[in-house]
């Protein structure tokens, strides 16, 4: 309790450059006597602050003091910088705070991360998007999306944004749907426009059962080639990889057997067998089935 404290009085002291014991004893909703006591254990831990008595006086820091090694350890530092700049990566959101930070610690605000909340030549938008849907979050605001469903359907929602989530190399968002009346997710990439409503809403928990969890999911094993390494690493969890004397990779996995699975199956060509299920197989072969004599139609015409 007391370290918190001293930590207030250090800021607010380097924030007002002098103040007063009342001052500070109201701000702290504490007596004056323990005031003292706090300044006087500022003082045993190396930090220049100081009382002047009169009329113009009070209790000060010597004015080339910075925050440094007498409240934070350097690694303490460095690991405030660093989570804020992981926090303001995104177009140099929170600059103005490390600036200041890194200038209070007396310490270099180098950025060790870069993160880019875009897809590859849509830089603009998906930022925008994501900055927009965060601002909706954190200020509990309601928003009219127009959301592309794996249902092949593009509707408009309205949703109470509650979280923004990262998983699985792609962004969502954790939201009540006011027209299902139930908590969805939302994948950000299906967000094909967004507008943020002059309208709150009481924020409320997304509960963890509206996630689908894995072992719901059906087992899924599949066989690649050795060639095929660099897109089967890419895809799935190593820790489902096994990689056979033949070199080829067979994958075990729990996932939602759907027109989506099979699609991205597809997107693997002739470089993927489906050891099971069986349904799944036969769910691939009516699709490429369809593909071939699509274009044999009108190659042949």
């Amino acid at each position: 309790m007391q370290e918190g404290r001293l930590f207030k009085i250090v800021y607010h002291l380097l924030e007002k450059g002098r103040t007063s014991a009342p001052e500070l004893a109201e701000k702290l909703e504490v007596s004056v006597r323990t005031v003292y006591r706090d300044i006087d254990a500022l003082s045993e831990a190396g930090i220049p602050v100081y009382a002047e008595t009169g009329r113009n006086g009070g209790i000060c820091l010597m004015d080339d003091f910075v925050l440094d090694k007498a409240v934070l350890s350097e690694a303490e530092k460095q690991e405030i910088l660093a989570a804020l700049q992981g926090l303001g990566a995104a177009e140099g959101q929170g600059a103005d705070t490390l600036n200041k930070l890194a200038a209070l610690f007396d310490t270099g605000g180098e950025s060790w991360l870069e993160v880019d909340f875009s897809r590859w030549g849509s830089r603009k938008s998906d930022n925008e998007k994501f900055e927009a849907l965060k601002s909706a979050v954190i200020h509990h605001e309601c928003a009219n999306i127009t959301y592309a469903g794996s249902d092949g359907t593009i509707r408009k929602r309205k949703v109470w944004p509650l979280k923004l989530s990262y998983k699985s190399k792609a962004w969502y968002l954790k939201a009540y749907c006011t027209e299902k009346k139930d908590f969805r997710l939302f994948k950000l990439s299906r967000i094909l426009d967004w507008e943020i409503l002059n309208e709150g809403f009481v924020p409320c928990r997304f509960p963890e059962e509206a996630e689908s969890s894995r072992e719901d999911y059906p087992d899924i094993v599949l066989r690649f080639p050795g060639e095929m390494s660099y897109r089967v690493y890419d895809e799935f969890d190593p820790a489902d990889v096994e990689l056979l004397e033949t070199g080829e990779l067979l994958v075990r996995c729990k996932m939602p057997v759907d027109e989506w699975l099979a699609g991205f199956l597809l997107s693997f060509g002739g470089n993927v067998e489906v050891a099971e299920p069986a349904s799944l197989g036969e769910m691939l072969a009516v699709w490429a089935k369809t593909v071939y004599e699509k274009y044999n139609k009108s190659r042949v015409s």
